[in-house]
């Protein structure tokens, strides 16, 4: 009895660094649903890194971008549940919602500007459901941007408001922007986007109304046409404040904002956690604690407007 009892030992002790080893080099597959390849999105890869996952070994990042066609949101989060991945990882408010709809039981790591107000989850601190990540506080900075329009343009008086309606969290950052821009007495009006062939229309109303500045909503469409829009605006010399970072160094004038870099590689993390057992629902929904002014001083000389000493010294970067 002995014999077969420590035979039995024997094999027990020597299988188990074995699957030890098994389990901590399970790979770790991550789906991302996007817009586009953004450069913040890097962020993650970055992260993962950090925490000793390497693509090709106990890593498999598939990528799912819908390049301007917002209504292949579905079909791709639909891809990325069938596969299925270990993980989905979004960028907006409409890749999120569409990865919810698409599962009830794959994690999913949102962004969005205000997760709460979209229903992505119940709360903040939630303790329920499948949905855990980021909220950007993007649509509470509106007023904070309009302030800052107000300070960059003194006695501005009209503002217009550039948003994608096809994304919900548009119309809460809209909202969120006419409450500011009455209690600061400027005159708002709203043009709408969702697709790149609404484009030159919406030129055109920019052209009809004449602002004094234009605020751009976060929205991963909006932000994909920057190029264009930048050419837009330097043409008709209207300044113009933003949600990401990127689109100040693709030429806009002046974006406040959290850094999504940073936000995605604290994505790596909160995957990290699930990956070893942590539930979603028991992980509460992050907001970011430092916001950046970054003012591009090239865009303010070629569109003849001095940006006030004030306001660049406060700047946590300054493109020249």
């Amino acid at each position: 009895m002995h014999r077969r009892y420590f035979i039995r030992l024997f094999g027990a002790l020597a299988s188990w660094p074995l699957a030890a080893q098994a389990q901590r080099g399970k790979t770790l597959r991550v789906g991302v649903l996007a817009n586009e390849k953004w450069p913040p999105l890097d962020g993650l890869r970055d992260g993962l890194r950090s925490l000793g996952y390497v693509e090709g070994q106990n890593l498999e990042l598939v990528n799912r971008y819908v390049e301007g066609e917002t209504a292949k949101y579905p079909s791709f989060a639909a891809e990325l549940v069938g596969l299925p991945v270990d993980v989905i990882v979004t960028w907006g408010t409409p890749a999120s919602l569409a990865a919810k709809d698409a599962t009830a039981t794959i994690p999913i790591i949102m962004t969005s500007g205000d997760p709460v107000a979209v229903g992505l989850v119940p709360g903040l601190a939630q303790r329920q459901g499948n949905v855990t990540g980021f909220s950007t506080q993007a649509a509470e900075l509106e007023g904070k941007r309009l302030e800052l329009v107000n300070e960059l343009i003194p006695h501005v008086s009209r503002v217009v408001v550039l948003s994608n309606p096809s994304n919900p969290y548009c119309a809460v950052a809209v909202e969120q922007a006419r409450r500011a821009a009455a209690v600061l007495l400027i005159k708002l009006d709203v043009v709408e986007i969702r697709h790149e062939r609404e484009l030159d229309d919406a030129f055109l109303s920019l052209t009809r109304i004449g602002p004094s500045a234009i605020l751009v909503v976060a929205d991963p469409f909006l932000a994909s046409q920057q190029t264009r829009l930048t050419e837009f605006l330097m043409q008709a010399k209207i300044p113009s404040i933003y949600t990401y970072r990127e689109q100040v160094t693709a030429g806009g004038l002046v974006s406040y904002a959290t850094n999504y870099y940073e936000l995605f590689r604290r994505a790596a993390f909160v995957a990290d956690k699930i990956h070893k057992g942590s539930k979603p629902g028991d992980l509460p929904v992050e907001q970011p604690t430092r916001f950046e002014l970054v003012i591009n001083l090239k865009t303010a000389k070629a569109i003849g407007l001095v940006v006030p000493p004030a306001l660049l010294s406060r700047a946590d970067e300054v493109i020249e």
